[in-house]
């Protein structure tokens, strides 16, 4: 009787949720989601019918608000990977581990991720081995089963007091994946990251991973990335004789960090320009929607449209949201309420990733002129 009547994880977002993301990686993790939410639908449906579940339970519709549910509500137990729902479990709200807690089994963990032949000679470095790093990611979530309890424990990282809301932990997730599985996200997210791209040349010098080059949510890169950059500006004869200061992590030479910088918010810049809406934009379309939910009268819909226009007017089309009035009120229906939110979460999420790439954009300015070189530009890149 308490669990949600709707959610707004990633499969529930229809065509112009999907497409708000802007984000090609974005907008396919929702196509995944839907498209995998369909897929296992079809696979059960078969099951449920053989069940005589009621008719109203066997539509897409029930089915995606039940695996809503499990992906959202359910803790997690080693014996099913369903989970299991938990009473009073499942009203904590979410807090993120910190940045400090996560770089413990993160790939910034340089000790226990550098690449062996990169080592220097004489160096021994210990990989982390499958229990330490259990270990690890028990302490990231606040909750888990306890067998010797036969129950299922929480516990509290602070000292709460009366009054206070509790928050925990389920682990680290960038903002894309808690809207994929929980269907919110966080302003401000220690875990949350933009990958970035590199051309298919620079992956053949480095042996970092690929989802490990990213620009974390204040716009600093990756150690990473700083690394792979570094080693691809060194000329190829030089690579071998630098490569353990590169993934060691310092600095190879003036010129050659100013090129890093250079490439590095210029390929932000470039991101960020392809994208249909600006970081102000989104910000402007953002109190549009407020004002929509809260607007009465066809006359005041009708100036929220000529002051925004554009993405606005595509989303009341998309959902036949016309003048209709009851006495002078404007009425929206549920469904156009639902999708709405959604719409909201899709430009929160993409306002949130063009921030950081502006982030990001600054702080190579910044690192450019505290570089010790009369020779660097004032103002940063140009």
């Amino acid at each position: 009787m308490l669990l949600p009547r709707c959610y707004e994880i990633l499969a529930t977002f229809g065509p112009f949720e999907k497409q708000a993301l802007q984000v090609d990686d974005a907008i396919w993790a929702a196509e995944k989601a839907v498209s995998k939410a369909e897929s296992e639908w079809k696979q059960a449906i078969k099951l449920m019918e053989e069940l005589k579940l009621k008719p109203q339970l066997l539509s897409f519709k029930a089915w995606l608000w039940a695996s809503a549910t499990v992906s959202s509500r359910t803790m997690h137990i080693s014996w099913d990977e369903a989970g299991c729902l938990c009473p009073v479990g499942d009203l904590f709200n979410y807090a993120a581990p910190g940045e400090g807690e996560e770089s413990n089994i993160g790939i910034e963990d340089v000790e226990g991720w550098m690449p062996a032949p990169c080592l220097p000679k004489g160096d021994t470095t210990d990989v982390l081995d499958s229990e330490k790093f259990n270990a690890h990611l028990h302490r990231l979530t606040d909750g888990r089963f306890e067998e010797d309890v036969n129950s299922y424990c929480f516990y509290a990282r602070n000292n709460y007091k009366r009054g206070e809301q509790v928050l925990l932990s389920y682990g680290t997730y960038t903002n894309l994946e808690l809207l994929e599985h929980y269907g919110f996200l966080l302003n401000e997210n220690p875990n949350d990251k933009v990958f970035i791209s590199l051309e298919p040349g620079m992956y053949s010098c480095c042996s970092w991973p690929r989802e490990s080059q990213y620009v974390d949510q204040n716009g600093k890169p990756s150690f990473s990335l700083l690394s792979a950059l570094r080693l691809w500006m060194t000329p190829v004869n030089q690579r071998r004789s630098v490569g353990h200061l590169a993934y060691s992590g310092h600095q190879l030479s003036v010129d050659n960090e100013i090129s890093v910088m250079k490439w590095l918010s210029n390929n932000c810049l470039g991101m960020l320009n392809s994208l249909p809406t600006s970081k102000e934009e989104d910000a402007l379309l953002l109190c549009a929607i407020d004002k929509i939910q809260d607007i009465y009268t066809a006359m005041e819909l009708k100036k929220v449209l000529s002051d925004f226009g554009g993405e606005v007017c595509t989303f009341l089309e998309n959902y036949d949201v016309q003048c209709r009035q009851r006495g002078a009120k404007l009425s929206l229906s549920r469904k156009t309420k639902l999708s709405m939110q959604r719409w909201k979460l899709a430009i929160q999420w993409r306002l949130r990733y063009k921030k950081t790439l502006a982030d990001c954009i600054s702080y190579c300015d910044y690192t450019v002129n505290c570089l010790p070189n009369d020779n660097v530009p004032t103002g940063g890149i140009k």
